[in-house]
C-alpha cells in the first residue's frame, strides 16, 4: 500500500461515507507513532546523526537522549522547537513533531510562533532565532 500524505487522507475522509471504512482502507497510513519513533525517522530521512543533533541543540544531553530514546514523552514545547530548529525541519515537519510531542501546534497569528515559523522557513538555527526574538522584545526559547 502506498503512503498517503495528510492532504490525501483529509480528502478521503471528507469523501468517506463511513469512518470505519475509511479506517480500514487507510489502516497503514493512520498508524500513530511515538515521539521517539518520529524523531528516529527524521534523523534517517535527513541523514542526521543523533549525537550531532544533541550536541548542536544545546539541550541537556541526558534530557535530549531521553527524548530520542522514548523515556521522555511530553517535553516542553520550547525544547521541541529547539530540536526542530537544530534539525532544520520544515514547518510541516515541525507541526508533526509538535503533535507527537503532545505540544501545541505553531499558530502564525501569535507573535512568538510567527517568529519561530519564520526561523524555520529561513533555517536560522537556535542562536539566531533567539537573537531575533530578543530584538523583537519577545522571550527566548528556554533550554
Amino acid at each position: 500500500m502506498e503512503k498517503k500524505d495528510t492532504e490525501t487522507l483529509e480528502h478521503g475522509l471528507s469523501e468517506a461515507r463511513d469512518v470505519q471504512d475509511f479506517w480500514r482502507d487507510n489502516e497503514l497510513n493512520l498508524r500513530e507513532m511515538t515521539l521517539a519513533e518520529f524523531l528516529t525517522g527524521l534523523l534517517a530521512e535527513k541523514g542526521l546523526k543523533k549525537a550531532d543533533v544533541v550536541r548542536d541543540s544545546g539541550l541537556d544531553t541526558g534530557y535530549a537522549y531521553h527524548l530520542f530514546g522514548g523515556q521522555k514523552q511530553n517535553p516542553a514545547r520550547d525544547k521541541v522547537l529547539i530540536l526542530a530548529l537544530t534539525m532544520k525541519l520544515t514547518t510541516k515537519e515541525t507541526q508533526h513533531l509538535l503533535h507527537y510531542a503532545g505540544a501545541g501546534a505553531l499558530y502564525v497569528r501569535d507573535h512568538f510562533d510567527s517568529v519561530i515559523w519564520y526561523a524555520l522557513e529561513h533555517k536560522l538555527g537556535v542562536v539566531k532565532t533567539n537573537l531575533l526574538l530578543t530584538d523583537l522584545g519577545l522571550r527566548e526559547l528556554a533550554y
